[in-house]
């Protein structure tokens, strides 16, 4: 009887002690259903989905959810960016290149506008990510309070899906339903618009609160049988085929499933600037990239091949150029999990809206190769041969094709990690950096966002600790959000920067040269007094260049080192590689060099430039 010394031995049988003991030992043990503030159930709704970094940028409507944040410092790493777009670009590095949800967050008004441009370039690239805004209280909401903006409104056509709470026993649901939106199917972005005064408001979570999507059906996306046996019928049939690859097969982790296509039907691969890392660059039968800037030879083989296998592509402007010349000698499969996709831009003769992992694993099940692939082999080949994707290698100045090939030499054997900005230098990685891993390569490819670099870079450390990250960037992408080296020394990322400084918005300067007679409007980025503005070349010293990018990066508490001569690059690259913290490379190029090939926009391979 001493086991239950709450109850009197001698006034009960000891059938009735045993029950009242354990009663109220139950009721002891058993909690009451526990109050929480809006602000709290977030956050420990983004634990529950295994969230472990938050890229959050404090303001008024936001103060209870940082405050909320704090409390779970041992469950929850929180980064301070310098900027919400800065943010929203570290939580797509994070996503892109983990496979998990990005996290960003920002308070009304200006805060939540300046994620609008992350929250666009992660729609267009099908990246899961959770865009938390505050808002301000719900009893002013429409009379143009202070830092108020409808941002469900502004962002309703960049986002998969979007939010306003107005009940905080909603949030639970909501968040649960923002991810699996931002997860399944297509990925992307979800926004969350939370009111100030739905974070204070107290009330009792139900994290296990169903969903309430209807309409938003994933499940159903596999494809049929039958569709799969066509597809290896005219594989079977095919003397030119040719496999279009793009971001679905990066996203859906399909990489493992088309290399054994590839391996029992020799079939040549063409990626997408999204598809790079999904397919080895350096395979026998990898064409490299197709489109604007791709190689001659996946364009010549896309333009002749009788069978195009379109896999987890959207038939993109720079792909195709003038749709109705695009691919036109043959037949297209078109394999995507969005059904939107299908037929949007490029009429498909076999269509299937499904996985593209469980749809080639299915067809490696059954495929058979073509009869014979000799001849095409041949001629892809000699397309190769002919036009390879090369530089002036005798050039006395550093090119920045050569700076990104003795990057890929020095970085080849270790676990890298390149992002980039958008321009000139976006394109020579995609050219000459040779990938051989899924998520290696994070690039703004469907907005074209210059700033993505830098931040992108952060996120990926912060994701993958062991890696070595690089962001190679272009002067004018690098300003754009400069100001993320202060988060990278304060949070002890030590990411490289290797910059590709030629003073000028090359991309530009180049359509310039083009297609307009040379004509410089507003693209040379030094001080309009100096002889660089009336393009004397490129013969200045770093002192003298504008801005000096070491001298900045040294006030943030990086290293860095600067690279005129051709002698010393590859020395200053492996500088750059070695050293503990963050550093940047600032590497001199000349800006009259032009990314070849190219197709105009709107036209064709006939179109294509080559010198």
């Amino acid at each position: 009887m001493g086991i239950f010394p709450s109850v009197e031995p001698v006034s009960f049988p000891l059938c009735e002690v045993f029950v009242v003991a354990v009663a109220a030992k139950t009721k002891s043990q058993k909690k009451s259903p526990e109050l929480a503030a809006g602000a709290e159930i977030v956050v420990q709704s983004l634990v529950n989905h295994g969230v472990e970094v938050v890229f959050a940028y404090p303001g008024g409507a936001t103060i209870p959810l940082h405050q909320a944040l704090t409390r779970f410092r041992d469950r929850l790493r929180v980064v301070l960016p310098r900027h919400e777009q800065g943010g929203g670009f570290a939580a797509q590095g994070y996503a892109r290149s983990t496979e998990k949800v990005g996290v960003c967050m920002a308070t009304s008004g200006p805060g939540a506008t300046n994620l609008v441009t992350s929250i666009a370039d992660a729609k267009l690239d099908s990246v899961p990510l959770i865009a938390v805004t505050g808002q301000v209280g719900t009893s002013v909401i429409g009379t143009d309070a202070f830092q108020e903006t409808p941002i469900v409104e502004v962002c309703r056509s960049v986002t998969k899906h979007h939010y306003l709470v107005t009940d905080p026993n909603d949030i639970t649901r909501v968040m649960r339903e923002a991810f699996h939106i931002a997860t399944t199917g297509r990925p992307g972005p979800v926004l969350v618009d939370i009111p100030k005064s739905v974070q204070q408001t107290r009330v009792i979570p139900d994290y296990d609160a169903p969903m309430q999507l209807p309409g938003y059906n994933v499940e159903a996306r596999v494809a049929p049988p039958e569709k799969i046996e066509e597809i290896a019928a005219l594989i079977r049939q095919a003397k030119k085929p040719v496999i279009y690859a793009g971001g679905g097969i990066v996203l859906s982790g399909a990489a493992e499933e088309l290399a054994e296509l590839v391996r029992k039907t020799e079939i040549p691969v063409a990626k997408t600037l999204m598809g790079l890392t999904g397919f080895p660059t350096e395979h026998p039968l990898s064409l490299d990239m197709l489109g604007m800037h791709g190689s001659v030879y996946s364009n010549y083989a896309v333009n002749e091949a009788d069978l195009l296998l379109a896999f987890g592509v959207r038939f993109d402007d720079r792909v195709t150029g003038k749709v109705s010349e695009f691919a036109k000698h043959g037949k297209i499969v078109h394999i995507d999990i969005d059904p939107s996709e299908i037929n949007k831009i490029k009429n498909a003769d076999v269509a299937v809206v499904a996985d593209i992992k469980a749809a080639l694993a299915e067809l490696n099940k059954i495929v058979e190769p073509p009869k014979d692939l000799t001849k095409w082999h041949q001629k892809v080949a000699a397309w190769k041969a002919s036009d390879p994707l090369a530089y002036d290698t005798e050039c006395s100045d550093i090119l920045s094709q050569h700076a990104i090939d003795e990057l890929w030499k020095l970085t080849k054997d270790r676990q890298t990690i390149i992002t980039t900005g958008v321009g000139q230098h976006q394109m020579w990685a995609a050219q000459h950096y040779k990938f051989t891993r899924p998520r290696t390569f994070l690039s703004s490819s469907g907005l074209g966002t210059m700033g993505f670099g830098l931040p992108a870079a952060m996120g990926a450390k912060l994701g993958n600790p062991d890696a070595l990250v690089v962001d190679i960037d272009g002067d004018g992408s690098l300003l754009m959000n400069i100001q993320e080296m202060a988060t990278c020394y304060c949070e002890k990322l030590p990411v490289r920067v290797m910059l590709l400084n030629n003073m000028h918005l090359g991309m530009v300067v180049q359509w310039e040269d083009r297609f307009h007679a040379a004509n410089r409007a507003h693209t040379y980025l030094g001080p309009i007094d100096h002889p660089e503005a009336i393009g004397l070349g490129n013969g200045i010293t770093p002192e003298q260049r504008y801005p000096d990018f070491v001298a900045i990066a040294a006030g943030f508490g990086w290293g860095g080192r600067h690279v005129v001569d051709k002698a010393d690059l590859t020395s200053a690259i492996q500088e750059m590689i070695e050293s503990e913290g963050p550093y940047i490379l600032d590497v001199q190029v000349p800006y009259q060099e032009h990314v070849l090939p190219m197709i105009p926009s709107g036209m064709t391979v006939r179109d294509l430039i080559k010198e």
